[in-house]
C-alpha cells in the first residue's frame, strides 16, 4: 500500500479513532490503528471490542491495501510530523515508512487479517443534534457509580421515546436525569452506555447543532457523525427502576441563585474536606439559608438570601454530591425541593423539566 494525505487531516483522524484504543490487550491487535484503503479515500477503524471508532478521511493511493499499525507509537509518530503532507509505504513484509517533508520513520506493522470488523447495528433510528447528545450526557455522566460490583450503574441509561430522550445517571447516592424533546424512533427503546464511552462519544461531538444519526440495538449503539462512525457494545443487565424513587411531594422548597450557593458551598468546602465526613450542613430559617462546616481545622459560616416555601429545615450532605450538580448546571437560579432532613434532595429548574437531581442526606446526630 501506499498513499498521501494531509498531515492535519490525519493526525485529526487518529485524534478521534484512538479513543478506542485498547490501553492492554491479551490480544497485541488491539493495540493497533487498521488503515485501510476505500473509495472514499483512507479508512481508519480502532476498537477494543466494547467501542469501535471508524472515520474516512482523503487521501491519494498510488497502490491500494490496508495495514495495521501500533496505536499510540503510530499517533505520536504523525502528531510531530514536521510538513503538511505526508506519505505512507507499506511493504510486503509489512514495514511501514512515514515520511513528511525531511522526516522518514518506519514502523513494523501487525497482518491486518487478524483485525475484527466492527458490527453492522440495524435497530431503532433516529437523529438529533450534536450539541443537545453531548450536553445530555455532560450533566448527567458525573453521576454514574465508579464502583464495579454493579456494572450496570458504571453506565448511563437513555431512553428513547417518540418525543422525549432521557439520559439518566445514579450511583446509589445520587441521581442525574436530563430529558430532552425529540423527533424520536416509531417504537420506544432504551439502552444502558458505559460510562468510559460515553465520555468518548462526548469529545468527538461538536458544539454545532448539526446532527448525528443514532441507531439502537439489543446489543449495540451506533452513532454516525458526518464521515466518523461509532459503535459502542451495550451493558447487559436491568437497571434500576428509578422513577419510583423521585419524590413527587415536597414540604420545604426554596428558590437560591446558583453562583451564590456554589460559591458559598466552595468556601464552606475547605474546611469541610478536613474532617473526617467531608459535612456540609444546611439551615432553611425563614428567607435565609445558613450553611455551615466545621472540621478539626475550624469552621465555615455562610448565609443566603432564599425565597421559601414551607416549612423551616436542618439537613446535611457529602458536600462532593452537592457542588458536582452545580458545577454541572447554568442556570442562574435553581430550586431544591426537601421532605425531611433523612428525604432526599431535589434540585431542579425553576421553570420547565430539563433536568432533575436527587442527593441522599447524610444523618447527623447530635449529641
Amino acid at each position: 500500500m501506499r498513499f498521501s494525505c494531509k498531515t492535519n487531516d490525519l493526525n485529526a483522524s487518529l485524534s478521534t479513532v484512538s479513543r478506542a484504543l485498547a490501553a492492554r490487550s491479551p490480544k497485541p491487535i488491539l493495540e493497533g490503528i487498521l488503515l485501510e484503503s476505500c473509495d472514499e479515500g483512507l479508512r481508519l477503524v480502532c476498537t477494543d471490542l466494547a467501542i469501535g471508532i471508524e472515520t474516512v478521511i482523503d487521501a491519494t493511493f498510488a497502490e491500494e491495501g490496508r495495514i495495521v499499525l501500533p496505536g499510540k507509537l503510530l499517533c505520536e509518530v504523525v502528531r510531530k510530523l514536521p510538513g503538511e503532507i505526508c506519505e505512507i509505504t507499506v511493504s510486503d513484509r509489512l514495514q511501514t515508512t512515514i515520511r513528511s517533508a525531511s522526516s522518514r520513520t518506519t514502523i513494523t506493522g501487525f497482518d491486518p487479517v487478524e483485525y475484527p470488523e466492527l458490527p453492522q447495528v440495524a435497530g431503532h433510528e433516529f437523529d438529533m443534534p450534536q450539541n443537545v447528545l453531548r450536553d445530555m450526557i455532560g450533566r448527567t455522566l458525573f453521576a454514574i457509580a465508579v464502583d464495579e460490583s454493579r456494572p450496570i450503574l458504571t453506565g448511563c441509561l437513555m431512553e428513547i421515546g417518540q418525543q422525549e430522550m432521557r439520559v439518566v445517571a445514579l450511583d446509589g447516592f445520587r441521581l442525574a436525569l436530563r430529558r430532552e424533546d425529540i423527533v424520536g424512533p416509531q417504537e420506544p427503546v432504551s439502552a444502558v452506555v458505559g460510562g468510559k464511552i460515553l465520555g468518548d462519544i462526548s469529545k468527538i461531538l461538536s458544539e454545532s447543532e448539526d446532527p448525528v444519526s443514532i441507531c439502537v440495538s439489543r446489543s449495540h449503539m451506533q452513532l454516525e457523525v458526518g464521515r466518523t462512525r461509532i459503535v459502542a457494545r451495550l451493558l447487559e443487565g436491568e437497571f434500576i427502576r428509578y422513577r419510583q424513587i423521585l419524590p413527587e411531594e415536597w414540604q420545604t422548597r426554596i428558590t437560591v441563585s446558583r453562583s451564590e450557593l456554589s460559591s458559598a458551598i466552595d468556601r464552606a468546602s475547605l474546611i469541610a474536606r478536613e474532617g473526617k465526613n467531608n459535612l456540609v450542613c444546611f439551615k432553611i430559617d425563614g428567607e435565609q439559608l445558613e450553611i455551615t462546616s466545621n472540621s478539626e481545622s475550624g469552621d465555615v459560616q455562610e448565609q443566603i438570601a432564599i425565597e421559601t416555601e414551607g416549612k423551616d429545615l436542618s439537613i446535611a450532605f457529602n458536600v462532593r454530591y452537592i457542588t458536582d450538580v452545580l458545577k454541572a448546571l447554568s442556570d442562574d437560579t435553581v430550586r431544591m425541593r426537601f421532605n425531611s432532613n433523612v428525604s432526599p434532595c431535589v434540585i431542579c429548574p425553576t421553570e420547565g423539566d430539563a433536568y432533575l437531581y436527587l442527593v441522599l442526606p447524610v444523618r447527623v446526630f447530635n449529641g
